[in-house]
């Protein structure tokens, strides 16, 4: 049985509090949030703090607000199962919602919570293991180690992201609010997070994520999400997509973007989906076999699997997973024109 290692809980019921409580106890202290990664993780002996700062009576950060400019304001305590059926977030971003939805399973979605899945350790098959397992095998260049079994002889750690929201956010232009000793401040989602999956958030010590901001989205705005799993619930992905199209009035895309993830440390954004996608029409015969908008699908999906190589870093083949990048990338398109999903064959 893989036990606990000893700390000390703090339980704080106010922002300021537990900010002070993280001060005090220094490099020791790691926010807890909904444990539902981070409790295991230290069972694995990857983390071994001396202090958990929980956040969970913390009620300031719970909650979806929808801002005067039609964006959407999230607590970063709000449980992802409330996420993925709030009708604000259904109506103003469809991916992020099914992105939640397809967290874990149900229990751990009650659990967890989009603060916490935002700042998801990256993942690999080499670093969540046990210590034991670990020792082994001679450690690894994310933990405890100067060796990457990824890539030989590689410098940099290439364990990927495995949060369902990110790409969703990132889609949407999403920016985190950072509360810490030097006050607040606020980055994109993208620039949250790093390409080093050693240390894969951008996140100074003692700083807490409060809240994540979702600009306004269009009325023609639809999102999809896709995710590549080897079970229909708990698994982490194999690979996820998140898209986004904003349609104008006449029914033509104004904006399309497409993010993949699971491959490395940090989400990929498909490099010229957009100009592809641009113009194209969704309505009519917009669905038809050869019309403009199913050629720019198509397009998109073999540009996607130009840019979208996956690595041994996760179980599951790796070729297999490059393989599916074309065609996931064409469902979720897909999904998201027709107004439906989330897409999660498997």
């Amino acid at each position: 049985m893989l036990r606990l290692p000893r700390f000390a809980l703090r339980q704080p019921t106010t922002l300021a509090e537990a900010l002070a409580l993280l001060a005090e106890a220094g490099p020791q202290a790691r926010v807890l949030a909904g444990g539902t990664d981070l409790l295991p993780n230290m069972k694995h002996e990857l983390f071994t703090p001396g202090v958990l700062v929980s956040l969970a009576g913390v009620t300031e950060l719970r909650g979806v607000t929808v801002t005067e400019d039609g964006g959407l304001s999230l607590g970063a305590m709000t449980p992802l199962s409330e996420l993925s059926q709030h009708p604000e977030v259904l109506a103003r971003a469809p991916a992020l919602a099914q992105a939640a939805g397809l967290v874990a399973g149900p229990q751990l979605r009650e659990r967890g919570t989009l603060g916490g899945n935002v700042l998801l350790d990256t993942r690999c098959q080499y670093y969540n293991q046990t210590h034991f397992w670990r020792q082994a095998l001679g450690f690894c260049l994310k933990k405890d180690g100067a060796l990457c079994h990824v890539v030989e002889g590689g410098q940099r750690c290439v364990a990927a992201a495995s949060a369902d929201t990110q790409p969703a956010l990132m889609s949407l232009g999403a920016t985190v609010t950072l509360v810490g000793p030097g006050g607040a401040r606020s980055l994109p989602v993208e620039g949250l997070l790093s390409t080093d999956g050693a240390k894969p958030h951008k996140i100074a010590p003692g700083e807490v994520l409060t809240r994540v901001h979702v600009p306004p989205t269009p009325t023609g705005h639809r999102g999809a999400y896709g995710k590549l799993r080897e079970r229909g619930a708990i698994d982490f992905p194999l690979l996820g997509v998140a898209v986004r199209l904003d349609l104008d009035g006449a029914g033509l895309v104004a904006h399309g973007d497409v993010v993949v993830t699971a491959l490395a440390a940090r989400p990929k954004r498909v490099t010229g989906a957009g100009e592809l996608l641009r113009g194209r029409a969704l309505e009519g015969s917009g669905f038809a076999a050869g019309s403009a908008f199913a050629t720019a699908v198509a397009r998109v999906a073999e540009l996607a699997a130009r840019q979208c190589k996956a690595l041994a870093n996760v179980p599951g083949d790796h070729a297999w997973r490059s393989e599916m990048v074309p065609v996931m990338v064409r469902r979720t398109l897909l999904a998201a024109a027709e107004g439906r999903g989330p897409v999660h064959p498997g």
